[in-house]
This record gives structure tokens, sequence and C-alpha cells, in this order.
């Protein structure tokens, strides 16, 4: 397999692909490197191939016309540069399957960028596929490049020495590689498990597909949405305990204050499907809580009563699984006492977020997740037109709308809390 980097700095790479199986590789001829400086492609004497962006701004920008003629020069020289890349921040994110794709190709270009980036119309010049290795910034391309580099060549045949060896490791089945161990049987008091000295093959190859399981659930869970899961895969993963950020998490459906089409600080009446399907997301996705806040007497006996039916009432009988989701439900007459009540069960304040359909909001479904991981954190959603102002200056923050970049954005309250709350705890984060 053929790489040709186009890079500034070629000399960055001798040490990485001058040592160990990379190095065995480019002897055999596994895999062969060729280098491209767009410097060589310059006619003034200073070999300039950066300039300053029209529109001001700071740093340097990557001029079209040197790397255009490196381009030019690699397809003149062997007329097969393969698939074309470009170490960027916007690119494809570089996975375990694009290493597989370009592992079947003859030949790759890699084209490394320096500065603040390059000139755009070197992108509609010539057929060049972005590739990010993560969002962070980097010096230079030339670190990602050996990134992608390294990923690809250890999947060409023959480079790995043992073929299973590939397939054995972090996400090659879709999952991160189960833990390994060699000798002594016991170091500083901690023991090999006795499964991998048993001898049994089958058993210690179904400890090490739960070990990977359990290990991808907690360190990464957004993979397991490709990865192939068998039944008794799916049993393992049930079994984990992995809800301590769901937990964290309760919910309030505020129905004062609220505003109304005239913009007015009301109160508005409790909605049976509100309760119900509200309740059973907020068991579904294992939150601490969720309260329904209204300072109206009627209102609150009327939830009593419907709560006592479905949970330890005649509806308990004829609907178990509702009467667990439902008693889940507490029922406060105003925000503050739902903060008191999360205050005593967890032994912390919780912080106050907000939901709105307006406005683009200052805080980012990211950012709530990461708060979870510390305290608990109290939702709000608001029922007739939303949120009333006075609350929402109270809170510590407010997320960004579910479609904030639609002009229709009037999703009825349950659908909008299912949507958040599938964004905050669903199993793909």
């Amino acid at each position: 397999m053929q790489f040709t980097i186009v890079t500034l700095f070629p000399e960055f790479f001798d040490s990485a692909l001058g040592c160990g199986l990379m190095a065995k590789a480019s002897e055999s001829g596994l895999v062969s490197f060729a280098f491209k400086n767009p410097r060589e492609h310059t006619t003034d004497r200073h070999h300039t191939v950066d300039d300053r962006p029209y529109g001001g701004g700071p740093g340097m920008v990557m001029m079209a016309d040197p790397l255009a003629k490196t381009l030019g020069s690699i397809q003149a020289s062997s007329g097969k540069p393969g698939r074309i890349l470009m170490m960027a921040p916007k690119g494809r994110p570089f996975t375990q399957a694009m290493a597989r794709e370009l592992a079947q190709e003859e030949s790759v270009t890699i084209i490394c960028g320096r500065y603040e980036g390059f000139d755009a119309r070197l992108e509609e010049l010539f057929s060049i596929e972005p590739v990010s290795i993560g969002d962070y910034v980097l010096n230079g391309g030339e670190t990602a490049a050996l990134s992608v580099i390294e990923a690809t060549s250890r999947l060409v045949p023959g480079y790995m020495g043992h073929e299973d060896s590939g397939e054995e490791e972090s996400f090659s089945a879709g999952l991160l590689e189960y833990p390994h161990y060699t000798r002594p049987d016991v170091y500083e008091g901690l023991a090999v498990p006795d499964v991998l000295k048993s001898g049994d093959h089958k058993r210690i190859a179904e400890w090490r597909r739960e070990q990977a399981l359990k290990i991808t659930l907690h360190s990464r869970p957004d993979i397991l949405q490709e990865a192939p899961l068998s039944s008794n895969d799916l049993e393992i993963l049930k079994k984990e305990d992995r809800n301590r950020v769901g937990r964290n998490l309760f919910c309030a459906l505020v129905h004062y204050p609220v505003v109304n089409k005239e913009k007015k600080s009301v109160a508005v009446s409790l909605t049976n499907l509100d309760i119900h399907d509200i309740g059973r997301c907020s068991c579904t996705y294992g939150l601490g809580g969720y309260y329904i806040s209204t300072p109206i007497e009627d209102q609150r006996r009327m939830l009593d009563e419907l709560l006592r039916h479905w949970v330890t009432g005649p509806g308990t009988a004829a609907n178990p699984d509702r009467g667990e989701a439902l008693q889940i439900i507490r029922g406060v007459g105003y925000i503050e006492d739902a903060v008191r009540d999360i205050s005593e069960r967890t032994g912390q304040k919780p912080l106050l977020v907000a939901t709105s359909a307006k406005g683009a909001g200052n805080m980012s479904v990211a950012d709530l997740r990461q708060l979870l991981a510390e305290r608990p954190v109290l939702l709000l959603f608001g029922t007739a037109h939303g949120l009333a102002p006075q609350v929402l200056e109270e809170c510590d923050g407010i997320l960004r709308p579910v479609r904030y970049l639609d002009g229709y954005n009037h999703l009825s309250v349950r659908t909008a809390a299912a949507i958040i709350i599938d964004r905050i705890l669903g199993d793909a984060l």
C-alpha cells in the first residue's frame, strides 16, 4: 500500500515510520511512503507557501497554488494518488471503519495543513476528503496523519503477523477491548481472574465478551449503537448499573408561573396526558424524580387521586407498569418545594435549568450532562406558552430549544420532554 504525504515537514515522520512494526512492513514492501513538500513547487526565493487571509484576521493561510501543483505532480508521476485526504477539524471523524476502508486502497494521499488552514479553492479543484481525528487543535496535520497511517497500515494483510491480532482489538468488533493480564498470578495483592487460568476456552471467551461489553458501556456507550449485539449481550448490559447520572436528573412540569398568549403570568390546569407520558418517560430513563408543580389546591387533590388510583388503587392490578411509572411523581405547590425536596433527598441543592422554545439558550445538552456527573439538576418544563420570565431569571441555565434552527417550534410539552431527556440520557451518549 502506498502512502503519499504532502507536508512542509517530511522529517517529522522519520522516527515514527522507521521503527517497530511499521519499519518491518516498510522493509517488506507491505507499505511504502513518499513525501511531497509544497515548497518545492514555489517560484520565489523564499519558497513561500502561505499568505495573509482575505478579509483580515489572525494567522496565515496555506496558498492554493503550491498545494495544487504538488497534487498535480503526484498525478503526473504515478497517475494514481488514490483517495486524497485532508487533515482538518471540519472533516469526517476518523474511525476504525474508515481505517478498514482505506486499507483496501492501493494508494492514499494525505495533505497535512499548517497555520490557519488551506485556501478553500483547493477543495474545488480536487476531489479531497476532509478527515478529523478529534475535536482539539494541533500544530499541524502531521500528528493526525500519523494516526491515520498507523491505524490503516496495521489492517493490511501480513502487517500484524498473526492475522487474528487486528480483529481482537478495541473497536474491531464494535466494542472496546477486554482487560489483559500476564505473569505473575498475583501482583501487589491483585490476582489474575480465575477464569483466565481455568483452561476452559468457552468460559474465557464468554468472560472476555462480558468484560468488553461492560467497559464499552461505561467508557464509550456511543459506539454501542453500531455494535452487533446478541440477546445475551443485551441481558448483560441491562444488568449494569450505569444510571448514576440519570438519578441526578429531576424534572418538573410547571403550571405556575407560566405565560399565556398575551405574555401575562398565569396558572393553568393539569393535563392527564402530561402526567402519564412524562411520568413514563422519566421512569424509562431512570430519572431521580418527576415533580408536578401547581399552587392550586383542587388541582393537587386531583393529582393525588389520580396517583392513588394507579399506584396503590384499582389501576395497579389493571396496569402494574403504569403504576410503576407514576410512583416517581410528586406533587408540589411551587418550584421552591421541589428544590427543597431534592436537597433533602440528595444532600445537595440542585441546579435549576429551564427549557424554552424561544431564544438561543445559554446551555447545551453536553454542558448539562457534564453537570449531572457532579450534582443534581432540576430541569423545568413550562406549560401554556412557556415559563414566566421571573422563573427564567432564577435559573442557572436555559437549554437551547429542541428545533432552534427551524421556524416552527411548537411541540407539546410531553413531546419536548421526551426528546430532551433522550438527548441527555440516551443510550448512545
